[in-house]
């Protein structure tokens, strides 16, 4: 029993390749979405996000933190990189403004705590004109970053609150970084405080400027990948796999198909004869196209979870990482002192997590870290 879950992953994953699926009963369709309900709750989702409506180029920032923190399967190389264990990122609903910026948190969960939020703009080098000899000599500005409180007076102190504040050069054409946490958790505890941002560019005298003084990239007028973005980092509760009483593992064994329990069988045979194998790891690819979640899933295509098998009679050497509990209770096993004390299982015992980047339902691109996704190495337990 030590092994139920491993056990019913492994099988809830063999039910839904292709070659299982052709040959099952007829109310297998039923059973496939029972089946990808469950794998669902593995990856935390209710249901499975829709594939985008036109295709679109996820932002290279999030691009570039998912190759940071993950390898080519997914599987975290830097796990004190991210900040929690959700980044979403939203563009300006806006499209338009310079200086004023909007964006739809309605995707934002409820059980995820706000750590850290960031307002990217694209900073374009400004244009100076020859008759404006004072902007000439300036060199550096001052940027700050406000949330509106009421969008229908802008012009007056009383109804902006400072969020942050920079001093930036002029002439320099980059992207800029703003904190705006306190805003953006404001706007998560009540969805009508949500009335935008906006940017304010004085001189160090603390003069307004005119547009062209410094100016920032839009969604309307400049390349999609300079859009004003906010990323948001949060920390997401979990709720681990749940046993449901509408699909337990004697519900999915009856509908796997015969070769599917037969080509079962005929490993176990072999298993046998090879003198009972060694626990070891073994490869178990998990392919999000064979699933049907390629469509909303960026990174990566699938990865290698594996799966541990073998025996673990006595005698227990080093190599399979036995627990003194285990070495103890193979002693029992071998020497019949119980009658009911079976032999250890072959489980993981050192687990890595993975990382998806991802679409939801808003278009937005997610990248999530999913704990314990990855058996690294297998023992005796």
């Amino acid at each position: 029993m030590c092994c139920r879950l491993g056990a019913s992953l492994l099988l809830l994953l063999m039910s839904l390749r292709p070659n299982c699926a052709t040959s099952l009963p007829g109310h297998n369709q039923q059973f496939r979405s029972h089946a990808l309900k469950r794998l669902l709750e593995v990856f935390g989702m209710e249901d499975a996000p829709q594939s985008p409506h036109r295709a679109r180029q996820p932002p290279q920032y999030m691009l570039d933190l998912y190759n940071a923190v993950a390898d080519v399967d997914g599987v975290t190389k830097q796990p004190d990189l991210l900040v929690g264990n959700t980044v979403r990122s939203f563009l300006d609903k806006t499209r338009s403004q310079q200086f004023q910026f909007f964006f739809n948190l309605s995707s934002v969960a409820k059980s995820e705590t706000i750590l850290t939020a960031q307002l990217h703009l694209f900073k374009l080098r400004g244009r100076l004109f020859q008759d404006n000899l004072y902007e000439r000599q300036q060199h550096f500005c001052q940027v700050s970053v406000y949330q509106i409180l009421d969008s229908n007076n802008t012009s007056t102190a009383e109804e902006l609150r400072l969020l942050s504040s920079r001093i930036l050069a002029i002439h320099d054409s980059t992207w800029e970084v703003f904190t705006i946490t306190k805003a953006v958790y404001a706007w998560t505890q009540d969805t009508k405080s949500n009335k935008g941002l906006m940017v304010i560019v004085q001189t160090l005298a603390g003069q307004q400027t005119s547009n062209h003084f410094v100016r920032f990239a839009t969604g309307r007028d400049h390349h999609s990948s300079k859009q004003p973005m906010l990323v948001l980092f949060t920390d997401e509760e979990r709720r681990g796999i749940t046993t449901s009483p509408s699909l337990k593992d004697s519900d999915i064994i009856p509908f796997l198909s015969h070769r599917t329990l037969q080509n079962k069988a005929s490993q176990n045979r072999k298993t046998r004869s090879l003198h009972f194998q060694a626990c070891q790891r073994h490869p178990l690819y998990v392919d999000f196209e064979e699933i049907g979640w390629s469509g909303w899933i960026i990174s990566p295509r699938g990865y290698n979870a594996y799966h541990c098998k073998g025996a673990c009679f006595f005698p227990l050497g080093q190599n399979m990482r036995p627990t003194n509990h285990a070495t103890v209770q193979s002693i029992i096993n071998a020497l019949k002192l119980a009658n009911d004390v079976a032999s250890p299982c072959c489980i993981p015992d050192k687990l890595f997590s993975i990382n998806l980047l991802y679409f939801d339902d808003d278009d937005n691109v997610v990248l999530k870290q999913y704990d314990d996704m990855v058996a690294g190495s297998c023992g005796c337990h």
